[in-house]
């Protein structure tokens, strides 16, 4: 029997906040189980930002294969259905090879809408898209925000004032649909075509901070400045999608000696921070999540396992690796 076609293919979704030790279970899970880690975090996606939006480094991509990350040029806009047009082929290919797709990240979206569907939202004329860039750049983000409060409340409630892309998406939308994005969102019909196990890094905002304040110390010893000029050198553009990340704004400021180091760390700390809490609270409402320890990536192992073996695994597994 041919089981590509008779069922729904099996993915592994690992979520929950920045910081909360996702690559390294993504690892172990890969490791053991035969996977393929493909990233599901909208920040991860640019080519310009490997130290600054910690994507996985030479040891994490030699254990296995990974996907979707750092593919895209800083000038490049990234939307949820251009991230799942790559999701989908990227599972396709790992389950043609027989590997297991282990799809981990922050952008809580992405794996919902991978999952559960998005609504296929009518494209947006460039002119229009060129308006509300062109208006965020002059008039900054935070004001946009404002006016989108104003026309879609739900929708604006659920992004930071400085999130200068969903900000100006969902503007547009608004202007080319005559309906707010949050309406979209929820005319979804779609049949699940895969069978999920999400599981999520169990962790609270207090836990996270210090780990956070280190993280940004490693990054910064690794080399995050010099990657910023160098990425400046090749996207002058502050607006341009690639610089919109934590970290990457900052340091923007900071090379072009708006702001000391010291208030670009603490303006980075304090936004990390912001957003870690803000995937705390999307992560919190999120069904079907099996909440483990992230300090413990066997228990992680041991679920993933257990899943791929009920009603007639997709793979056949070596005995070695279950």
């Amino acid at each position: 029997m041919d089981l590509m076609k008779s069922e729904r293919p099996k993915i592994i979704c690992l979520l929950g906040p920045t910081g909360s030790g996702k690559t390294e279970i993504a690892l172990a899970v890969a490791k053991e189980c035969g996977g393929i880690v493909i990233n599901s975090d909208s920040r991860q996606v640019y080519a310009d930002f490997p130290i600054i939006t910690a994507q996985p480094g030479s040891r994490e991509r030699a254990a296995c294969p990974h996907r979707l990350y750092g593919f895209l040029s800083s000038e490049e806009k990234i939307s949820v259905g251009v991230y799942l047009e790559h999701a989908r082929e990227s599972i396709a290919k790992a389950l043609a090879a027989e590997k297991v797709p282990v799809l981990v990240g922050g952008t809580g979206m992405y794996i919902r809408s991978l999952i559960e569907g998005i609504a296929e939202i009518p494209s947006v004329p460039a002119d229009v898209s060129c308006y509300w860039l062109c208006r965020c750049q002059k008039e900054g983000s935070a004001v946009l925000h404002r006016l989108l409060t104003e026309k879609d409340p739900a929708y604006a409630a659920k992004i930071h004032p400085n999130d200068r892309q969903r900000v100006v998406r969902a503007l547009e939308v608004f202007e080319a649909t005559g309906r707010p994005l949050s309406w979209w969102h929820g005319q979804s019909s779609y049949d699940r075509p895969y069978r999920a196990l999400r599981l999520g890094t169990h962790t609270t905002l207090d836990a996270l901070t210090p780990i956070l304040q280190k993280r940004i110390q490693r990054m910064l010893d690794c080399g995050a400045i010099e990657e910023a000029l160098i990425a400046r050198e090749r996207c002058r553009n502050p607006d341009a999608p690639g610089w919109s990340g934590i970290g990457c704004r900052e340091l923007w400021r900071h090379i072009n000696k708006e702001i000391s180091l010291d208030e670009a760390c603490t303006l980075w700390m304090r936004n990390t921070r912001a957003y870690a809490k803000r995937q705390l609270t999307w992560f919190a409402k999120e069904p079907e999540v099996c909440w483990l320890s992230p300090m413990n990536p066997d228990a992680y192992v041991e679920k993933v396992i257990a899943f791929l073996k009920r009603e007639d695994s997709l793979f056949e597994f070596q005995k070695k690796h279950l």
